[in-house]
């Protein structure tokens, strides 16, 4: 049986790294896609393991030919994107394929799948709250840390776009919710 889709974005800090973590390790037969990118490998990275690594020349060239179900030039010359191949490839292998992308290519990989796709934000209590957890991370500099903030602060408009809106205002709570609604989307 082909698998399905689910989608999740979020602001920085939100908790959707966890909460996709802890999912990882319940039975729900879920697979990560792997991105591609233009950027070069860093240590023991390997194409086709952590990404697809891709020319800035070949990215482009794939972007023209529709390729892609999202990208993203994050940089010049510095993209990221989903391979439409790719989730075909885990989908036919029977996986539940999981997205970690920003709201835009959310939106996107959406719109391809429709209801074979669940898509879910991760908000964050509050914009303070948001604030406490990137500057207690003790990872970033105060600038980056604004920066955050301020795409947050868009990326918080999207969150009426997405199937489902989960508040991560308790770990646990949030963690146990996020696998309900999967478990329901799965069973369909």
């Amino acid at each position: 049986m082909a698998g399905k889709l689910i989608i999740f974005s979020a602001p920085s800090g939100s908790g959707k790294s966890t909460i996709i973590n802890y999912l990882l390790q319940q039975d729900l037969n879920l697979c990560f896609s792997i991105s591609a990118t233009s950027r070069e490998p860093r240590g023991t990275e390997q194409h086709g393991v952590e990404y697809y690594f891709l020319s800035p020349e070949e990215f482009r060239s794939r972007i023209e030919a529709g390729h892609f179900l999202e990208h993203e030039e994050v940089y010049t010359d510095r993209f990221y994107g989903t391979l439409k191949s790719e989730v075909e490839r885990l989908l036919a292998k029977g996986y539940n394929v999981i997205f970690d992308v920003d709201v835009v290519g959310g939106c996107n990989i959406k719109s391809f799948y429709g209801d074979r796709a669940l898509s879910i934000f991760i908000q964050p209590p509050g914009i303070e709250e948001l604030k406490k957890r990137l500057t207690g991370r003790g990872t970033d500099a105060p600038e980056v840390i604004e920066s955050r903030i301020a795409k947050a602060e868009f990326e918080l408009g999207f969150a009426p776009r997405f199937d489902v809106v989960i508040i991560n205002d308790v770990l646990e709570k949030a963690q146990e919710e996020t696998l309900k609604v999967i478990k329901d989307f799965l069973a369909k």
